[in-house]
């Protein structure tokens, strides 16, 4: 298992664009299909609650509760096309819920887990009792940066392990490594920004949320390898096309990758209409089909085969349709080296960014495109 990302004490190998991502032999890698689950499960966000105390309870309540389902989904999907569950994604914020009003010291105080401790070795707990790869989406802190908390991915393996951890790159309120970028690259380095981890299952990598409409973030993690987009979010559900679920589609396709994004079931707990992000969990393959998709309410339904045997030999092939072959990488480069969109170090103090301030900041980089002529 070989991975490039922001791991405590873990060593970071290279991953090769379009190398397969695997050391098996070809007898072996027939054998590569198992199942993908994006699980649709209720949040019930701890805004609700007054202390620390009660949201560490209710975010207990959600581990057991949810470990119980993938337990369930499991054993129930094995007897059904007789495929492993390997793989599971989480919906975005499943413990917590988003912030909604709260100051940074309440939220990180009852919402933001630690990188190291008993809520991170419970959730590798989760996916050592399941044997699954198990990716979360969580409030996380860092003693680097002590008045920050980043909205983390991390993928924990069937052994217990953590094996990769994601931080979202882009947040208009929240937090970001963008905001702090000096010392975040100090600290972690560039290979930290954008992690693949490859594993028996394939080359995995993470998409927070809205960053789904940005085809960079994934385009990162495909040119270091990346087979399998992990996409936890939380967005309005609609029986229409939303952009959130056109772009899934279209990363899926210019990447020649797999993207399994897991959805709320809804979110209790605050003023909210619970099921405005409700549905529209789906699993698609690299040209953008739809293998499985959830209706509403708490459900397994998003679950396909995953073949990435398959997928290796179409990344592979010449033709039109290899899309990451044929980029002229060369050409684009001039535009974005000489343009500059919302600006790095947004609070190089490690503060927490003011909502009204990031309002402001904004309008200033859109004042600044329309004077360049870039916006009319």
């Amino acid at each position: 298992m070989t991975r490039r990302g922001l791991l405590m004490g873990a060593a970071a190998t290279s991953l090769l664009p379009f190398a397969g991502g695997s050391n098996a032999n070809a007898g072996e890698a027939k054998s590569m299909r198992y199942t993908a689950l994006a699980l649709q499960t209720v949040c019930e966000a701890v805004n609700q609650d007054k202390t620390p105390e009660a949201s560490h309870a209710r975010m207990k309540g959600a581990i057991a509760r949810v470990t119980g389902q993938i337990m369930a989904s499991k054993n129930f999907l094995k007897g059904f096309n007789g495929y492993d569950l390997k793989l599971v994604v989480l919906p975005e914020y499943w413990m917590t819920g988003f912030p909604m009003g709260e100051t940074r010291e309440s939220w990180q105080a009852k919402a933001a887990i630690p990188m190291d401790g008993a809520f991170p070795e419970a959730l590798a707990k989760m996916a050592q009792t399941a044997g699954v790869y198990l990716c979360s989406n969580h409030y996380e802190t860092d003693p680097n940066f002590p008045e920050l908390y980043f909205q983390s991915n991390v993928i924990y393996g069937p052994t217990g392990e953590t094996l990769l951890r994601y931080r979202r790159m882009i947040s208009l309120y929240s937090p970001s490594p963008y905001d702090v970028w000096e010392k975040y690259l100090d600290i972690y380095g560039a290979d930290a920004v954008f992690p693949v981890v490859e594993t028996e299952i394939g080359a995995l990598a993470t998409i927070a949320s809205e960053e789904i409409l940005y085809p960079e973030i994934a385009r990162m993690s495909a040119f270091k390898g990346a087979e399998i987009l992990l996409h936890p979010t939380s967005e309005v559900g609609s029986p229409g096309l939303t952009p959130k679920h056109i772009a899934k589609k279209a990363r899926a396709i210019e990447n020649i990758a797999y993207v399994v994004s897991a959805n709320s079931a809804g979110i209790t707990g605050t003023p909210v209409p619970a099921a405005s992000t409700d549905g529209m969990s789906i699993v698609l393959d690299w040209y953008g089909r739809t293998l499985a998709e959830a209706g509403t309410g708490e459900t397994m339904n998003a679950n396909a085969v995953l073949d990435l045997t398959a997928l290796r030999e179409t990344r592979r092939k010449t033709g039109m349709t290899n899309t990451l072959s044929r980029l002229p990488l060369a050409a684009f480069a001039p535009a974005y080296a000489g343009n500059e969109m919302a600006p790095a170090n947004r609070t190089p103090d490690g503060k927490m960014v003011q909502r009204a301030d990031a309002l402001t900041q904004q309008q200033a980089v859109i004042d600044r495109l329309v004077s360049a002529g870039v916006l009319k």
